[in-house]
This record gives C-alpha cells, sequence and structure tokens, in this order.
C-alpha cells in the first residue's frame, strides 16, 4: 500500500461553484428593479431651470405637491381638487404643524397657476413652501 506524502493530488479538480453567486445577483436585481420606482416622490414634471439653486435645507421630509403640465394638482401620488387638497393640507398640519412643502411645479405652467395652488396651501396652515428646480449643469 502506496501513500502519497509529497502533496500532489493528481485526479483531484476544484471547482467553483457559481450557482449561488447568481441567485444572489438576481435577487439584487429584483430589489432595485421594485424600489427605483418608489424613490421618486411626487408626479413627474418639468422643474423649471436654473443656473444656481438655493442650498437645500433638510429640516425633515417635506410634502410634495405637483402641478402637472395640464393643471393637475397632486400630493404625493394622489389627485386631488382644490377643496380636497385643502382637506388633506389641514389633516396634515394638524399632525405635524412645521411640516414643509415642496411644490413641483410644471415650468409650461404660468405664474397664476403657481399662484393659485400656494394660496390654497396658505390658506390650509402651510408655514414653508419651497420650489422644486432643476439646476442647469454647466460642461
Amino acid at each position: 500500500m502506496a501513500m502519497n506524502v509529497g502533496g500532489s493530488s493528481r485526479g483531484v479538480k476544484a471547482e467553483i461553484n457559481i450557482t449561488p453567486l447568481v441567485d444572489v445577483v438576481l435577487v439584487l436585481l429584483i430589489i432595485f428593479m421594485v424600489v427605483t420606482p418608489m424613490l421618486q416622490r411626487g408626479k413627474d414634471v418639468r422643474l423649471p431651470l436654473v443656473h444656481k439653486p438655493d442650498s437645500e435645507n433638510k429640516d425633515g421630509d417635506p410634502l410634495i405637491l405637483s402641478v402637472t403640465q395640464d393643471k393637475h394638482t397632486y400630493l404625493e401620488q394622489d389627485l386631488l381638487d382644490e377643496a380636497r387638497l385643502t382637506e388633506q393640507l389641514k389633516q396634515e398640519f394638524a399632525a405635524q404643524p412645521n411640516r414643509k412643502i415642496l411644490l413641483k411645479g410644471d415650468d409650461r405652467l404660468t405664474y397664476g397657476d403657481i399662484r393659485k395652488v400656494m394660496e390654497v396651501t396658505r390658506k390650509a396652515g402651510a408655514k414653508g413652501i419651497s420650489l422644486g428646480v432643476q439646476e442647469i449643469k454647466d460642461k
């Protein structure tokens, strides 16, 4: 009976099993596909362009109020008319009196259209309204 003490192991192949790696990558891909659409809040609007926006104020999580090109008003993702918007805002401000609003108005709207929504929010008790803009990137 001969023993191989020298450490050579002929005939034994070390193979990497990539099945668990593929499983993990697929799970991560699915997670990113599900989470990514949830990252954008409010409705998709074309924001006005500015060269140098004001610095962002991180005083908490603002309510996202969007006004689309067709003059529909959304609170987060919910389409609301003026009366329902006022009622929803009053409820929000009753729960959190100092909550800020981020107003995202489409740049194809007139100043009067945005001003009308701002007046509704002020009457509902808003303490602060920020306007959403998009920065022009210099190349």
